[in-house]
């Protein structure tokens, strides 16, 4: 009798466990796993819906059209009335491709749909016909062109944003791909080595260069037991490893302002040293480096490497925007936003408003601030810096009649062999309307000399189009 009610125990124990895996299974698959395939582009339950519903518009932040629907006797075609322009945006949506950009984020939205339930199903087959919501972007169309054009066939991005409510009014990236032609140029398109699909200024991680100084100096102004007087010689040797300034030119003695308006290695070179790897690391995240920065498209994390035990060499690289250092455009972009708006970094905001097909307003997207990078005095002191910049420095190509901007250039060297052109700032620096990035990818030439004037011409069509 014993031995069968032990047999018994082992079985229940056995079946006991068996449910308790099965569960655990279930509430990790609908907690982690199910919505990732929901909203897997090539999840074909996403088109069951497309054949009785008319896919919602995209507008621009002045109501004009850049997407919509229109049905035909045997199908429904998605209609991109400008082609490549918005590409990396809003993406594509093809039964035999998937979806991409804001097609894909905004599925649910551009087809009015909520939450499936057994009933909502069965009243899909008994009313199948309805139309989605339109969704109301904040990018301004003319500026978009603008900015497209302005980089001129080179490979790179541009992302111009309000420092204050975090609104996108362009993000560019080239190459870029026509989602009306796709299907005849798939091929092409994929096997192109430059990367067409790849949106740069989300996805692309680049070395920042000198543009990374901005954050360095705010991590030095907050250390004030460092010394901020530094005499240049031209170069500066750690360990054995020299990091030379831009053509071997001494500065001579020179404080944190001189500095950043002559962006001298040598001298962010050693604040970062003096600084420490992490407290440098620490005022990186707060400008959401090593992390996840919210918004309407996929963002890559920027890295700054100050978890891990570091060489004298590195830490001096990566205050100066090398080494392991790699930043997003629109990370960058933020960061410029961030001391234009003394120092709080706000959300970055591409979709405004979803509306009804009826053009009811369903959902409005409010300014959030996410990271409060530095206090404002500290905020307020890097700004009249980069003022300086502008104004007598490297980023002198940058300036605008009578309009104060702040800004920083940067020459990122990187494994091409050929340097990236970097350009930050926002204006007007004293109630800044917008900031910008800009970067030229492995364009040999310096930030100074081809990032800041287009910097300089989109932020002046910004400045006269958006009030």
């Amino acid at each position: 009798m014993n031995k069968e009610v032990k047999r018994m125990a082992r079985v229940l124990i056995a079946m006991c466990l068996l449910f308790t895996s099965l569960i655990v299974y279930l509430s990790y698959f609908q907690i982690f796993t199910a919505p990732k395939i929901k909203n897997n582009s090539f999840n074909k339950r996403l088109w069951i819906d497309e054949e009785n519903i008319l896919r919602g518009m995209i507008l621009d932040r002045n109501g004009k059209t850049l997407a919509y629907s229109e049905k035909t006797e045997d199908s429904t075609i998605r209609h991109y009335n400008y082609g490549s322009l918005y590409s990396h945006i809003i993406g594509y949506s093809y039964r035999d491709y998937g979806k991409s950009g804001l097609e894909l984020t905004y599925n649910n939205e551009l087809l009015n749909l909520k939450e499936s339930t057994t009933l909502k199903e069965i009243s899909k087959i008994i009313k199948p016909d309805g139309e989605g919501n339109n969704i109301k972007l904040t990018l301004d169309h003319e500026l978009q062109e603008i900015a497209r054009n302005s980089l001129k066939g080179k490979k790179g991005s541009i992302v111009a944003m309000n420092p204050q409510n975090g609104e996108i009014y362009a993000m560019v990236s080239q190459p870029d791909f026509d989602p009306n032609t796709m299907k005849q140029n798939w091929q092409s398109i994929v096997e192109n080595p430059d990367s067409p699909f790849l949106n740069r200024a989300t996805s692309g991680l680049y070395a920042p260069g000198s543009i990374f100084k901005v954050v360095t100096a705010v991590a030095g102004l907050e250390n004030p037991n460092v010394s901020k007087s530094y005499d240049c010689k031209g170069s500066f040797t750690v360990e054995g490893y020299t990091l030379e300034d831009y053509g071997g030119k001494a500065h001579g003695k020179l404080g944190l302002e001189e500095a950043l308006v002559k962006s001298c290695n040598s001298y962010f070179a050693q604040l970062g040293l003096q600084v420490g790897r992490q407290e440098l690391g620490g005022v990186s995240e707060r400008f959401m480096m090593n992390k996840d920065i919210p918004f309407d498209l996929p963002v890559k994390a920027s890295k700054f490497a100050h978890g891990e035990e570091l060489k004298k060499t590195d830490i001096a690289a990566s205050s100066i925007g090398q080494g392991k250092t790699l930043v997003t455009p629109l990370n960058m972009a933020m960061v410029a936003s961030a001391i234009g708006n003394e120092g709080n970094m706000v959300k970055p905001i591409l979709v405004k408003e979803i509306l009804s097909s009826k053009g009811h307003l369903i959902k409005l997207n409010d300014t959030e601030t996410i990271s409060q990078v530095t206090d404002p005095l500290i905020a307020n002191q890097v700004k009249n810096m980069m003022v300086e910049v502008v104004k007598r420095g490297t980023g002198t190509n940058a300036s605008i009649g009578d309009i104060r901007v702040a800004g920083k250039t940067g020459t990122a060297e990187n494994p091409t062999g050929k340097s990236h052109a970097w350009f930050i700032g926002f204006a007007p620096a004293d109630e800044p309307k917008i900031a910008i990035s800009v970067i030229l990818e492995s364009d040999g030439t310096t930030g100074g000399k081809t990032a800041a004037p287009i910097a300089r011409q989109i932020m002046i069509e910004g400045l006269n189009r958006i009030k």
